[in-house]
């Protein structure tokens, strides 16, 4: 048996690195892409290959650069002017209906069935066509359904664009 990197300090960082990605324990503390460059492993014998384990960092490094610069989705600020309130709730039913969220990781994800379905809810409430209309808090408290080894959507994705749509429907209630 050869050395290698400790796994117990790999899958430590993975940890954290799949935690501030958004797919794995919300607990754990995040790291930034520099943390992950300049990370260094005990060796110890049986432990995983080097070389496998670089290529994996280069890679978690990419997707955590790339994480740090998109635009955090917030919701847009209240309409002023212009534009007119009906106005600005059809602009965010319509942002609702092109959403698309990446697909769920290693074949989990939350049910897009559900999903869809209550995105048209959320359409329905912006356009006022609906006589049950949905309220802020209860975006923020749906809980769906998880699948395995099918279809789903990324659960952090559909979280993080349902907090910045209760933060719109918050303003429609006013």
């Amino acid at each position: 048996m050869r050395s290698g990197y400790d796994p117990v300090e790999v899958d430590a960082l993975i940890g954290r690195i799949e935690s501030t990605l958004g797919r794995g324990s919300h607990l754990l503390e995040p790291v930034t892409a520099d943390e992950v460059r300049t990370a260094t492993f005990r060796a110890k014998r049986g432990g995983y290959q080097e070389t496998a384990v670089d290529f994996a960092l280069e890679a978690f490094v990419v997707a955590l650069e790339a994480q740090a610069k998109r635009p955090i989705r917030l919701a847009m600020a209240e309409p002023t002017g212009e534009m007119l309130r009906e106005q600005w709730f059809e602009t965010q039913a319509a942002r609702v209906e092109r959403v698309a969220f990446r697909p769920g990781r290693m074949g989990t994800g939350y049910n897009e069935d559900e999903i869809d379905a209550f995105l048209d809810r959320i359409v329905a409430t912006l356009r006022g066509t609906t006589d049950y209309p949905l309220k802020a808090k209860e975006v923020r408290d749906a809980k769906f359904s998880t699948v395995m080894f099918r279809p789903g959507y990324l659960i952090a994705d559909v979280d993080a664009f349902l907090a910045g749509i209760a933060d719109v429907l918050e303003q429609r209630a006013l």
